[in-house]
This record gives structure tokens, C-alpha cells and sequence, in this order.
């Protein structure tokens, strides 16, 4: 079945209040059409059509993809209108899916339901039972049980308002059908608007059948319009991604105090502090154990390691068994090697630290090749800017760097070799040499001191 999936995304969104398009708004950290597409493109379609209207332009920029196929509402006529202007792109479609870009929670057990059950030749709804309906869209049956309407709450009878099964407003429409019904619609409603709900009508009128579908759970289908509502699909993003975290075999201090906001690969037996945020694409494997306030971003943790609370860590590669922090920070292009150390007030960037190796307190290493079994002493850090070009600095196996210690790159420490404390180094040190880089201490008896006696 060739499959067509349409994400209405061209309202304003003036409740949120926000020169942002509503679409692009976040939920765990990727705007809401971003998440419709990732479900639309699980579902293997033909062809993704997405109507832009309000902020055409910001939304194709930042959501621009070669599967995409972008078409704008001039003006914003209501759903039937906006799914039309789809129609010259669908020739050849067997189905037409129709989404919205600011439902970002619904999940694709749902829209395969609602896409088998109505095949090519059926017109299949998204229902919900909601226990407050107010503002949507109620499903009008017959004696039978069959669906006969969408009555849009604005033009509900009083006996129709009682009804609490509620339109979604996803869709799925049959191919062969879609030209002729939203070419047929009427602006005559309260709205003054081109319903897509009144393709119901017309369905039953050609006796063709209309079937339902709903998904596990309301919120699902929750939209936001406004930043309240933003918050609420927020957090019920976070609730789903801690249940799967924790079925998967993490421990959660407080499941609602993690905050995922990317895509988490887990191992077994991981323990998670609370206030934790993992963005981006993160793998952390068996044994880990994250203490509270740390934040992770497009890193990978290896078997038995511990990140220590308040920790940073981005684009970073972290060993087994290794030890990071407190209040450490990884920066990008760091790669910790099995049981090595970086300690609490440590800063590294562009840094492969070797085996066993330690970098404990207080201290700067960036564009830094680190070697097995280093110890690199408090406050040390790597001189590897000169205001125009960075320079690497080389610490072979088996170096102990001597706190204080300033290294200008380039430099290479040879193997075995000693930094005093309170070098700055300047040139290579061979391998098993003692280096001293400082001034020789004077004493000055006729000192006067400048303090009031």
C-alpha cells in the first residue's frame, strides 16, 4: 500500500505567546514537528508532506530533510483546506495519514492501528474517551454504533456536548476518495473554516466504511497550545522515558527527577542520582552509577564507571571503570582509557588520558596525548593556545607532573620522566630526567613591609 503521511504545521500558535513558530517549540529538547517526523518516517511512507504557513521559512530551515516535501498555506482556511493543498504531490497514494505537528507524544503502536484497520479502502479515525472533552470535536454514532459525524464543539448540539468520546483529528484517509471530498467542503459552520471532520459525513453518505481507532493512553494525543500545555507533554515525555529506562534495567533514585532529552542506549544494574540530564545520543553501560546534578551530552560510559555529582560531560568517550569528578567537566573530544582518574575542579578538551592514569584536582588539560599510569598534579595545566593556533602537548607513559606546573605546547614529556612542582616547561624533557622550570627563591632580610605597624 503506497502510504502518503500529511503534518498539518502552518498555525501561528498565539497562545504561546512567542515569535517562535509553535511547531518548533521543545519537548525533550527537539521541537514538537521534529518528533511527528521521526513517527511519520517509522512508518515507512511513500511520501511525507508537511504544510507550513506561519514561519514557513524558520521551520523549512531548521527542519530541512530530503524526505520532506514542504508546501505552504498561503492562508489558513482551516485542516480541510490545509490537507488540500497536498493534493497535486498525492497522485498514485492509496492512503492518506493526516497528523499535526504539535501532537509529539503519540506513539507508532497507534498510527499502525489506525493504518491497517482502514487500509486503502476505508476511512479510519483516532478517537479518545475523554473524561473532559471540552474543545474537542465529538464522534456522533447511531443507534448501531457506527460512526455518522465530527461535530466541532463550537456547533454541538447540547445533547451532543453529553458525548465523550472525542476527534483526535488524526486521519486516515482512502487514497482514491481524498480529491473529491476535500474539493467538496463548506466554510458554512461557525468557524467560517474548511473542516477535514466533515469528510465523516461524506463517507457514510457513500456507505463506505468508517472505523476507529484509539491510542493506549490520552496523552498520546495531547496537543499544546500553550506553554502550560507544553509543560504538561513535557513531563509525561519524561514519566515514558524513565519507565522505559527502568524496565530496561536502570535504577532511578527519582524517577521524575531525570530529564532525557535525546536518544539513551542502557546496559543492566545502572544507578542514576536525581537531577540528571542525558542529551543527545548517550550509551552507558552495566555497572555505571551517576550521582545527582550531572549532565551528559553525546557521550559514551563505559562498564563499572562512576561520574561523580555535578559533573559535565559532552563528546566525550569515558573507559571501564574509570572515575570522573565531582564537578568535573569533559569537554569534546576527550577519551578516558580504562581506570583512569579525572578528579573534582578538572577541566579537559581534545584529551586522550591513558590507563590508569590521574588527573585529580584543579586543573587544564586540553589538546593533550596522555599516556598509561601518568599522575598530573593540582593545578597543572596545558598551555596549548597562543591567541592564533592550538599545539599539542605529549605526556608519555609512567610521567609524574609535579602540581603547579605550567606545560607550553608544543612539548613532549618523555617516558618516566619527573615535572618538578611549580615548572613551567617550555621544551621536551627526555625520558627519566628531572625537570625544573622555575626561579630560584631570594630571600630579602631588609624587606620594609607595607602594612601599618
Amino acid at each position: 500500500m503506497n502510504l502518503d503521511v500529511v503534518i498539518l504545521a502552518a498555525g501561528q500558535g498565539t497562545r504561546m505567546r512567542s515569535n517562535l513558530p509553535k511547531v518548533l517549540h521543545a519537548v525533550a529538547g527537539k521541537p514538537m514537528l521534529a518528533h511527528v517526523l521521526d513517527s511519520a518516517r517509522a512508518l515507512s511512507p511513500r511520501q511525507i508532506h508537511v504544510v507550513i504557513g506561519h514561519g514557513a521559512e524558520s521551520v523549512r530551515a531548521i527542519l530541512a530533510a530530503d524526505d520532506v516535501n514542504w508546501v505552504v498555506q498561503e492562508q489558513q482556511l482551516g485542516t480541510g483546506h490545509a490537507v488540500a493543498q497536498v493534493l497535486p504531490h498525492t497522485e498514485g497514494a492509496d492512503q492518506l495519514l493526516v497528523l499535526y505537528a504539535d501532537v509529539p507524544l503519540l506513539r507508532l503502536a497507534s498510527l499502525q492501528r489506525l493504518t491497517s484497520l482502514a487500509g486503502a479502502d476505508k476511512l479510519g479515525l483516532l478517537t479518545v474517551d475523554m473524561s473532559d472533552p471540552s474543545g474537542y470535536g465529538r464522534i456522533v454514532r447511531d443507534a448501531a454504533d457506527r460512526v455518522q459525524a465530527i461535530v466541532e464543539q463550537k456547533d454541538a448540539s447540547p445533547q451532543q456536548l453529553l458525548i465523550h468520546e472525542s476527534n483526535t483529528g488524526i486521519m486516515a484517509l482512502p487514497g482514491a476518495k481524498a480529491r473529491a471530498w476535500l474539493t467538496s467542503l463548506s466554510s458554512d459552520n461557525a468557524q467560517g473554516e474548511y473542516y477535514l471532520t466533515d469528510v465523516v459525513a461524506m463517507a457514510v453518505a457513500e456507505s463506505l466504511p468508517v472505523v476507529v481507532a484509539q491510542p493506549d493512553d490520552e496523552l498520546e494525543v495531547m496537543g499544546a497550545n500553550n506553554r502550560q500545555q507544553l509543560a504538561v507533554l513535557e513531563r509525561a515525555w519524561q514519566r515514558r522515558e524513565a519507565e522505559r529506562l527502568m524496565a530496561a534495567g536502570v535504577t532511578l533514585i527519582d524517577p521524575s527527577r531525570l530529564d532525557v532529552r535525546g536518544e539513551v542506549t542502557v546496559g543492566r544494574d545502572i544507578e542514576i542520582d536525581v537531577n540528571v540530564v542525558l542529551q543527545g545520543r548517550v550509551v552507558i553501560e552495566d555497572n555505571v552509577r551517576i550521582e545527582a546534578n550531572v549532565v551528559i551530552r553525546d557521550a559514551h560510559i563505559a562498564a563499572g564507571s562512576v561520574i561523580k555529582a555535578f559533573s559535565h560531560i559532552e563528546g566525550a568517550q569515558v573507559g571501564q571503570a574509570c572515575e570522573v569528578g565531582p564537578y568535573a567537566r569533559l569537554r569534546q573530544g576527550t577519551c578516558l582509557h580504562d581506570g583512569s582518574k579525572v578528579g573534582n575542579f578538572v577541566e579537559t578538551k581534545k584529551t586522550t588520558l591513558g590507563a590508569g592514569s590521574k588527573i585529580n584536582h584543579l586543573s587544564y588539560v586540553g589538546d593533550a596525548e596522555v599516556g598509561r599510569g601518568v599522575n598530573i598534579g593540582a593545578g597543572t595545566i596545558t598551555c596549548n593556545y597562543d591567541g592564533a593556533n592550538k599545539f599539542v602537548t605529549r605526556i608519555e607513559d609512567g610521567v609524574f607532573v609535579g602540581s603547579n606546573s605550567a606545560l607550553v605546547a608544543p612539548v613532549t614529556l618523555g617516558e618516566g620522566s619527573t615535572i618538578a612542582a611549580g615548572s613551567t616547561i617550555t621544551a621536551d624533557v627526555p625520558a627519566d630526567n628531572l625537570a625544573f622550570g622555575r626561579a630560584r627563591q631570594t630571600l630579602r632580610a631588609d624587606w620594609k613591609s607595607s602594612k601599618p605597624s
